[in-house]
């Protein structure tokens, strides 16, 4: 694979003889720098990705090389290697002491390929008929992550974790297994409670499906007695807190690719999508859904509203509301996240029990996200209403809003 610019390897020490294997697999030309020259060396030779060895000497440059690296116009990956201690939020942890040094290759394809998904964004932004801009917040601060463990260290790996992106908990491998089918996850973090024999079934799973062979993983608890087809698999050891910190670069990386490509699907919508959630934009949605109810009255049949509010102390359970509506809901369906911080989505062909149905199904979904160190769940207040003969989109809505309040209250 070739990429628009040089790699930018970083160290006070010689080169490690894994890194001639970048050379060979088409990764070049490969620039060489030493600590105190790095953050000069980034304006002068514009590199697609930057490899850093922590041998020393490092400590006080790698915090203004990861700002400088952050501050690009376009994604530079990161790749630290044999970071001792907690690294910068935009710095990709890669131990090759006690692994294969080859999973480097993967990994930088990995992430430059998210290089590559930015840079087709950024030039058809332009192009967009509508006003389509990236989302402006971290994309850390919208990730999900998988937690899945029961040892004693799992409450505090869930604090730890929550205090950086949203969390869903699995306390079994079965129960994982369902969360990755349903929801968009950006990273996972087993820990322990779970045999070896358990665990190595569980990421040879991971490694066979194309869907979750990118998607970061971290093991915190077991040493590896095989390599895995997981570009993005990591072993991190030590107090949650560390572990939590090291994890979050990978699985900001990840959310940011998830956020790129809702953006491109936005720009392929004519901006009618709304790129953080998935759903379309409140514009989008009134013109879609009075058009709905037009066809609907004139020709018959079903169709549903149904309506998720969340506490507005807690705004991130929205997103997540939405981002579960936007996987799981049917493709003749259609939903926005509103303003007052409610989701709303219509079941097209829908009649009332079937839609009331559905809603309680994804209600359930829902309410296994919790986010922050005091576990606020996703705990929606569900109201479900359909459309009469005598209906329009606005009386319809206002049904649903009036029905809403009478449940919260």
């Amino acid at each position: 694979m070739s990429q628009a610019g040089p790699i930018l390897f970083v160290s006070n020490a010689e080169r490690p003889a894994f890194i001639a294997a970048l050379d060979e697999s088409r990764l070049f030309p490969i620039v060489d720098s030493d600590w105190a020259s790095a953050a000069r060396a980034i304006e002068q030779v514009q590199p697609a990705a930057v490899l850093a060895t922590m041998s020393g000497g490092h400590e006080p440059y790698i915090a203004p090389l990861a700002k400088k690296i952050a501050d690009q116009p376009l994604y530079v990956p990161f790749v630290a290697l044999d970071a001792p201690g907690t690294l910068p939020r935009n710095a990709l942890p890669f131990a090759t002491h006690g692994a294969d040094p080859d999973r480097l290759i993967p990994r930088l394809r990995a992430a430059l390929r998210v290089r590559t998904l930015h840079a087709t964004v950024l030039r058809r932004l332009p192009e967009a008929t509508a006003k389509v801009s990236l989302p402006e917040a971290d994309p850390a601060r919208d990730a999900t992550v998988l937690l899945i463990g029961r040892g004693a260290a799992y409450p505090a790996l869930s604090v730890a974790l929550g205090e950086r992106m949203g969390v869903i908990g699995a306390l079994s491998i079965e129960a994982a297994a369902k969360h990755l089918n349903t929801r968009d996850i950006d990273g996972v973090v087993l820990a322990e409670g779970f045999t070896a024999r358990v665990a190595d079934a569980f990421l040879t799973v991971l490694a066979e499906d194309t869907r979750f062979r990118n998607l970061p993983v971290v093991v915190t608890a077991h040493e590896l007695t095989q390599n895995y087809d997981l570009p993005n698999l990591e072993i991190i050891s030590g107090e949650p807190v560390r572990i939590a910190a090291n994890a979050l670069p990978l699985i900001r990386q990840h959310a940011m690719e998830a956020q790129l490509s809702r953006t491109l699907r936005s720009i392929d919508a004519g901006g009618w999508l709304d790129p953080r959630s998935g759903l379309l934009t409140v514009e989008a949605f009134a013109r879609d859904f009075s058009k709905a109810v037009e066809q609907t009255l004139a020709r018959g049949g079903g169709l549903s509203v149904a309506r998720f509010a969340f506490d507005p102390a807690n705004p991130r359970a929205q997103l997540d509301a939405a981002r579960i509506l936007s996987r799981l809901m049917r493709q003749m369906d259609f939903g926005t996240a509103q303003k007052d911080g409610s989701v709303i989505v219509v079941f097209a062909e829908t009649d009332f029990r079937t839609a009331h149905m559905i809603a309680r199904r994804l209600s359930a979904v829902m309410r296994h996200t919790s986010n922050g160190k005091h576990e606020m769940r996703s705990d929606p207040v569900v109201s479900v209403d359909s459309l009469s003969p005598l209906d329009t989109a606005r009386s319809l809505l206002a049904r649903l809003s009036a029905d809403a309040s009478r449940a919260a209250s």
